[in-house]
């Protein structure tokens, strides 16, 4: 298989080791409107890769009302304050995008995340100058992950056409996105957030239709260039 022209990244869990805040944010405010009985685990299988505004339905029907309006707010906000001093990247992110520059590949990133969100966790972490522009939010399109619309607005954006694309995608939602987009797509399982399901996660991206699985970013470089670093 030839090399892509270009890789999509998802955000979190794949560059940034930020799943593990976010479920406990997400915990907590749920616990706090009243939805007992929901733990961390709870949140991270039935919601890994949706978007806060799906989120934001499924506590509309436990409480059997409308969501808080300041529910979304009061998560973003809550999680960036612990950004400023949990937020770590993912093992070898950095590495593997000055890899694929170096090789003259195109990247961009698609993720379920806002723009607020997505923009502070670029700066948090450092990596915002690897995305001048080519950073893409499901808040940008009609139908988040896993619809296409998402990918297909970031191949837009880089001018590249989605067969020619590879995504990386740590949620099935995101695999069949990328798929649906007609792009291939590479499962990641290295977030903290998977440590004790790794082995049915990767059966899971599998079954989505993820072409290869990987726990290590150098893998996954060495998987899209066909070489080791």
């Amino acid at each position: 298989m030839n090399s892509p022209a270009a890789v999509i990244f998802d955000l979190d869990g794949c560059l940034v080791d930020s799943e593990p805040l976010s479920l406990e944010v997400l915990a907590t405010e749920m616990h706090r409107l009243g939805i007992d009985g929901i733990t961390v685990n709870d949140i991270r299988d039935r919601f890994l890769g949706v978007s806060i505004q799906d989120i934001c339905r499924h506590v509309s029907e436990r409480l059997g009302q409308a969501c808080p309006d300041d529910f979304i707010d009061r998560v973003e906000t809550r999680l960036l304050r612990e950004y400023q001093t949990r937020l770590q990247q993912i093992e070898n992110a950095e590495m593997l995008l000055d890899r694929l520059s170096n090789a003259g590949m195109k990247t961009a990133l698609a993720t379920g995340s806002s723009l607020r969100r997505m923009a502070a966790t670029l700066e948090i972490s450092g990596l915002a100058a690897h995305f001048p522009g080519t950073a893409y939010s499901a808040e940008q399109v009609a139908n988040g992950k896993p619809a296409p619309d998402l990918f297909l607005l970031a191949a837009e954006g880089i001018a590249t056409d989605p067969k020619d694309c590879v995504v990386i995608e740590d949620s099935p939602h995101g695999v069949k996105g990328a798929i649906s987009a007609g792009m291939r797509a590479i499962g990641f399982v290295g977030g903290t957030h998977l440590h004790d399901i790794r082995s049915h996660q990767t059966q899971l991206l599998k079954s989505a239709g993820a072409s290869e699985i990987f726990e290590c970013l150098l893998d996954v470089g060495d998987a899209i260039l066909h070489k080791p670093a």
